[in-house]
């Protein structure tokens, strides 16, 4: 893989004025999927990776190791640059910093590490927050852990649901002052506090979880969003679609009879079939 290009193409994005919706990936023919329709990125999420690896819920049960060994097939799929939720980090500082160290091997473009408290403690039912102070040494590990330049590190903070904004701003600029590339939020709902957090931050910003009024890429641009999730349904049609079809199979539907099924010209363009083909003459005849 020759990842700096992709990294190069992220960044760009995010020092420009537009904003994205990167396509939920999980597989290598998702990502491939997503590159041939002109997603600009992909994102593979902890949840959908914990759903896809394990079959777990996203309680952090999901290791480094599994996630960047999945993050690697999918960036050795194509060209498609790849923004990862790193979690916490795998745990505390030191290991934010081999967390670094093996996504960016795995060669991912972009990845976040975030300030909630994770796993969660025996006892506690709700979400907590690291000390700031502990935040900004997990992003100090996480650019000292970085070694091409180009990989895109965010800090990642969803306390203004819970804590209010100028919480998350205080923390968004503390971890900027750390070093960070730019600040993902989660759990931003309302115009007001997007337009209160602009107003405060001069740095690219990323959110997941949004709420209805932040939909609009124009808006969500002039307000400093370079990136902007839109949930992952693509794993979730892909569960429903495989559920139903066996569900159809084991009834006693005939094969022939089952709709939706992906066609051979698909099946063939996804897998890069041209270039396999390719490759048998020229290596095996």
């Amino acid at each position: 893989m020759n990842c700096k290009p992709r990294r190069q193409q992220l960044r760009a994005i995010l020092n420009g004025t537009q904003c994205i919706h990167p396509g939920s990936v999980y597989d290598p023919i998702s990502a491939r999927v997503a590159e041939d329709l002109g997603f600009e990125a992909g994102m593979f999420a902890g949840s959908i990776a914990s759903l896809t690896v394990l079959g777990a819920p996203d309680i952090i049960v999901l290791t480094l190791t599994e996630f960047a060994d999945q993050a690697r097939r999918i960036c050795r799929a194509g060209e498609l640059p790849l923004i990862v939720d790193a979690d916490h980090g795998y745990g505390n500082a030191l290991n934010v910093n081999r967390c670094v160290e093996e996504l960016e091997n795995a060669g991912v473009a972009c990845l976040t590490i975030e300030d909630t408290l994770l796993p969660r403690r025996f006892g506690n039912h709700g979400t907590e927050f690291l000390q700031v102070a502990e935040g900004v040494g997990k992003m100090k590990a996480a650019i000292a852990g970085r070694q091409d330049p180009d990989l895109i590190i965010l800090g990642r903070t969803s306390a203004v649901g819970p804590n209010g904004v100028e919480d998350g701003i205080m923390r968004a600029r503390a971890y900027l002052d750390a070093g960070v590339d730019g600040i993902m939020f989660v759990g931003v709902k309302t115009r007001a506090e997007l337009e209160a957090i602009a107003s405060e931050l001069d740095a690219p910003i990323m959110l997941g979880g949004s709420g209805a009024e932040l939909q609009d890429p124009n808006y969500l641009g002039e307000c400093g969003v370079r990136v902007s999730l839109q949930g992952h349904q693509p794993f979730m049609a892909a569960v429903q679609a495989m559920h139903d079809t066996l569900k159809a199979l084991r009834e006693g539907m005939a094969p022939a009879q089952l709709q939706g099924v992906a066609s051979a010209d698909l099946i063939r363009q996804l897998t890069r079939d041209d270039s396999y083909q390719a490759w048998q003459e020229d290596f095996l005849s």
